[in-house]
């Protein structure tokens, strides 16, 4: 719902009702994750997506419906390749979805979810989507509070538990629970989506191919930072996407901030004054991705420095240098694509290979909710990186 949030939020605040319907879960090579939601209004006007265009048409009755009578509902839309055009759901993948109708009356801290993710702060919801318990009961949580009952003492308190774990993540899921909120029992289904803040992406250095990285950045989501010791360059002018330009020296400003495992550093400036210090810090952080641009020469040599002082061969495995996956880019907007492509890669585990030549899930974040933990983050295929043996990426540098 957050990519949402800003056009269904006036809706709420004039006082209308809204039908909206969540992806829950899904199996397979469902096109929208968990998470992805649609709403409809009394007017019929729709916003946002949960299959890419698949089943909308279905769900979009589903909604009305939901409208008409008030009552929540849970839907799935699942078929084999073989017949998915019979269906609509031409990618052969399944999802769940759960539909409900959304109002001042029927969800009085709405509102504070929309304040909470415009202020940047954590927040998560927790809905009985099916089971032996109150459908579309709900609790609203932070780190510290609970709004709401599920109706259960027990439920409110193994879900708060529970989710707690995955807000401080970001992380969505559905958890089974018994009625009374016991753990390794599965009567009712609850659905956590958690409106962490936006992951962030630090880029340092501020040149051309920064612009190009924060650009490609926003439009993945991220909130993005741009750092650099020299005022002359690192002015919000010059970088009007990025969300903040810091002036200062880069392995200052890191050791003064909040890294956590979302968190993806680019270090653009290949200059070794500017490049080692940040390095030696960023390496050694929780960020999820850490990259760094540069000819394999000046890679060679940035290695070195960091062994002179101490950084081990294990934190040396986490740097992605020459930065960027090998797709024969040359402009900054290119080769800010192939940086992204790299990012997205290592923090969800893809292969790099072309999708003609594989025979698994084309979507496989569709499985995320199966596959994660509340505690953990998938990194699997980190090591496949442009610093394994292809050509040299920025020729020109030095």
């Amino acid at each position: 719902m957050r990519e949402i949030i800003d056009e269904i939020a006036p809706w709420y605040e004039s006082g209308a009702s809204f039908a909206l319907a969540t992806v829950t879960r899904t199996w397979s090579s469902a096109p929208r994750p968990v998470g992805a939601a649609m709403a409809v209004s009394q007017s019929g006007e729709v916003i946002g997506s949960v299959s890419g265009g698949c089943v909308e048409s279905a769900i979009y009755e589903v909604a009305l419906e939901v409208l008409k009578t008030g009552i929540a509902k849970s839907v799935t839309y699942g078929v084999s390749d073989d017949n998915a055009f019979s269906v609509g759901l031409t990618c052969g993948g399944t999802i769940e979805l759960f539909i409900q109708i959304i109002n001042k009356e029927s969800f009085p801290e709405f509102g504070q979810i929309v304040l909470a993710i415009n202020e940047h702060r954590p927040i998560a919801t927790a809905t009985i989507i099916d089971g032996a318990a109150t459908i579309g009961a709900r609790i609203l949580f932070d780190a510290l509070q609970v709004w709401g009952s599920l109706d259960s003492p027990g439920l409110d308190y193994s879900v708060s538990e529970d989710g707690r774990g995955l807000l401080s993540s970001g992380h969505t899921r559905t958890l089974k629970l018994g009625p009374a909120g016991e753990r390794l029992q599965d009567e009712v289904s609850i659905f956590i989506e958690s409106y962490a803040p936006a992951p962030r992406i630090i880029i340092f250095g501020a040149i051309d191919f920064a612009g190009a990285v924060a650009r490609v950045g926003k439009f993945l989501g991220y909130h993005v930072t741009i750092c650099d010791a020299r005022a002359l360059f690192a002015t919000k002018k010059r970088f009007p996407e990025a969300d903040e330009v810091v002036v200062d020296w880069p392995h200052r400003y890191l050791a003064k901030i909040d890294v956590d495992a979302r968190t993806v550093l680019c270090v653009l400036t290949h200059d070794p004054k500017f490049d080692v210090p940040v390095l030696e810090i960023a390496l050694r952080s929780k960020a999820g991705y850490v990259g760094a641009m540069g000819s394999r020469r000046t890679h060679a040599d940035r290695l070195a420095r960091l062994r002179e002082i101490g950084v081990s061969e294990s934190e040396l495995a986490r740097l992605r240098s020459p930065i960027g996956l090998d797709i024969g880019s040359s402009t900054p907007e290119e080769t800010a694509i192939s940086i992204a492509a790299e990012i997205i890669s290592d923090l969800t585990g893809g292969t790099r290979q072309p999708l003609s030549q594989g025979s698994d899930p084309i979507h496989k974040n569709s499985l995320a909710s199966e596959r994660f933990t509340h505690d953990t983050v998938t990194t699997t295929g980190i090591s496949r990186a442009m610093s394994k043996g292809s050509p040299d990426f920025h020729r020109k540098s030095d």
